[in-house]
């Protein structure tokens, strides 16, 4: 002890900073592969290429190196493309899964294990779908993974949609006024390349509604629309509904269709109903109109024998006066 305590006292003080920072660097090493040293290993095993320096930097700059680490070792599992597919002297373009963009896209609040399963499955179903593309539609807010199933396996809407309107039926009205009631069941894609900043779900609905309504109206027949469902969606299709939106329509049915009210004549009934009381109305002032005539007349003929009467009044009093005068003379 006294021995050791002598070499310590000897030795130069450079040699003893040099000896703590040797221990401090080893005490560093091992707490980094006790940390690190598992999870650095699986990815060796998997050929994720992620070094254990990069998994301290990551820590450092607070990112979840097992995320990080789980989906290179799921890319490289599924054979996409990472930095050991990369050519000497060939740039690393869009379709290439590394873990800088890994980090990248995680530092920006996305989720990497949700592009790396969308990458995954568009390259089993055959889809053009690159790195960049998936890290924007994840980053725009959409499902990434959903939007590439539905790709893959189309999804149907219905039109109206029950849960969003509440109406199980979209009501027109043909030519001949008789209602149609329609259900139609929309098949849609998605359109990746238009999925972001394209209108939604809600647009579909609002557009095939609007067309089918419309189709219905052009109809001459309610009984043609009946016996050929098909002129509705032939000419639904036509207008090309899905134009700046995030889906592809594969196809529109029409699930159900049930004939409503006679609107047309429900209307005439109500016109002619409408006509008889402006008819009724009319002849009502004509006849109060007559009534104040009749009135007005007999006002007239009570003036006229009153008049009459003041002057038979006024007969005797002149005759008096005449008398009175010596203007009439009695004859003997």
């Amino acid at each position: 002890m006294n021995y050791s305590l002598h070499l310590i006292a000897a030795a130069n003080p450079i040699e003893i900073v040099g000896l703590a920072l040797i221990v401090l660097l080893m005490l560093g090493l091992v707490v980094i592969a006790l940390k690190y040293g598992s999870l650095w290993w699986e990815g060796y095993n998997c050929g994720a290429q992620i070094g254990l320096f990069e998994l301290v930097m990551m820590g450092l700059r607070q990112v979840n190196q097992k995320a990080i680490m789980k989906a290179k070792i799921k890319a490289v599992q599924a054979q996409l493309k990472t930095e050991r597919d990369q050519l000497p002297n060939t740039p690393i373009d869009g379709t290439f899964v590394t873990t800088q963009r890994l980090e990248a896209h995680y530092l920006a609040g996305g989720s990497v294990g949700n592009i790396i399963e969308a990458l995954v499955r568009s390259k089993n179903a055959g889809i053009s779908l690159e790195f960049d593309q998936a890290a924007a539609i994840d980053l725009a807010g959409r499902d990434v993974v959903e939007a590439v199933q539905t790709s893959v396996d189309p999804k149907v809407i219905s039109c109206p949609d029950p849960r969003r309107s509440g109406k199980e039926y979209l009501s027109a009205v043909a030519k001949d006024g008789v209602e149609l009631k329609v259900h139609a069941q929309v098949t849609v894609r998605t359109n990746l390349e238009q999925l972001i900043g394209g209108a939604t779900e809600e647009t579909i609905i609002a557009r095939v509604g609007e067309s089918i309504i419309s189709a219905i109206g052009s109809a001459t027949k309610h009984s043609d629309v009946l016996q050929n469902p098909g002129m509705i969606t032939k000419a639904v299709l036509e207008r090309g509904l899905d134009s700046q939106t995030a889906f592809e329509i594969v196809s529109i049915d029409i699930a159900g269709a049930v004939v409503g009210e006679n609107i047309g004549s429900r209307l005439q009934v109500d016109q002619a109903e409408a006509d008889t009381r402006v008819a009724r109305a009319r002849a009502e002032q004509r006849r109060a109109e007559a009534i104040a005539v009749e009135q007005e007349q007999k006002a007239e003929v009570v003036g006229n024998e009153a008049s009459l009467i003041q002057a038979e009044a006024e007969v005797p009093r002149a005759m008096a006066e005449a008398f009175r005068t010596g203007n009439i003379e009695t004859q003997g």
